[in-house]
């Protein structure tokens, strides 16, 4: 295990080079940063030339990439066009974002494993249908409509929740932002526990736990969901990097300052600095979550082993 652990992190390190000069040269290619600085106003030349040489835009973009991994390697990473640094703007953004991912990824494990292991172990019922029907609902309304509406009727209308999170939000607070943001993927893991659930009960190691008496909840939770949950895990682990960087439209709904508002902002303003640092720090989640999850894979079935 610890040989292919070692191995993986150093595969890593091309990947996350690779992505990164990917992400630092097509965020170079959105538009000139000065002109987004300038706002509406052109610069000056004299002006203009002054904020290039202060941000490092008036050197080879080559350079300018190497610059600015040497800098992330020391925990630099550069600063926003306000003049604050990126990693100030990061620790503000990301714990909120990372709550609210925690909440997200938790609707996902409790309400969409439960909803798919019930479906799985009756298909074809009323209950099937009926889970099957309302998925198919949530996947089809955009996250920006299931949003406003519960902002406004659990919001506005009938007052039980802000209609806008505070900064310093805590998990009871983001219950909602957190289930509008989980409500796709929640479906999507609805539907992948009860298909997986039901092909593995008409296996045979589940018919022979059957045989040998086993109780029925030691052979749903011991044998049939142990096995199922392989590409559910699979898909939970890729997701929370995407959960993390496709935020956005959640956070703007709810006011949340998190790492989707500043991606946005960066985004907007043409900000270079902070959506490479933002994405940087995603990439990295990725990575790491998908180490992850291969190594739960050895915890579900006991077959799979690392050399």
């Amino acid at each position: 295990m610890g040989r292919y652990v070692l191995r993986r992190l150093l595969q890593m390190v091309p990947v996350f080079i690779g992505s990164t000069l990917l992400i630092f040269l097509m965020v170079n290619v959105m538009g000139d940063p000065v002109a987004g600085l300038c706002g509406e106003r052109q610069c000056d030349p004299a002006t203009a030339a002054q904020l290039r040489r202060e941000f490092g835009l008036d050197r080879p973009l080559w350079q300018q990439y190497l610059t600015y991994m040497g800098n992330v390697f020391t925990g630099d990473f550069g600063t926003a066009f306000n003049g604050q640094p990126v990693t100030e703007l990061m620790a503000t953004a990301f714990p909120v974002t990372i709550r609210l991912t925690v909440v997200a990824i938790l609707f996902e494990i409790v309400v969409g494993i439960t909803l798919g292991v019930l479906t799985g172990l009756r298909r074809g019922r009323p209950v099937d249908t009926a889970v099957l029907l309302l998925t198919l609902v949530v996947i089809s309304v955009p996250t920006f409509v299931s949003g406003l509406v519960l902002q406004l009727l659990l919001g506005v209308q009938w007052g039980w929740i802000r209609p806008s999170v505070s900064p310093a939000a805590g998990f009871g607070e983001l219950l909602v932002p957190g289930l509008v943001l989980a409500s796709v993927s929640l479906a999507y893991v609805t539907r992948l526990t009860r298909t997986s659930i039901a092909e593995n009960k008409r296996s045979d190691y589940v018919r022979t736990a059957v045989a040998k008496g086993l109780p029925r909840h030691r052979v749903i939770t011991r044998h049939l969901l142990r096995n199922s949950l392989i590409p559910v895990v699979t898909f939970i682990g890729f997701d929370i990097g995407a959960l993390m960087g496709g935020a956005i439209v959640t956070e703007r709904i709810f006011n949340i300052h998190g790492v989707g508002y500043q991606l946005y902002q960066g985004i907007l303003r043409q900000n270079t600095q902070t959506v490479v640092g933002f994405v940087t720090v995603l990439v990295l989640v990725f990575l790491v979550a998908n180490l992850l999850v291969d190594l739960l894979y050895a915890v579900l079935d006991p077959r799979i082993r690392y050399a």
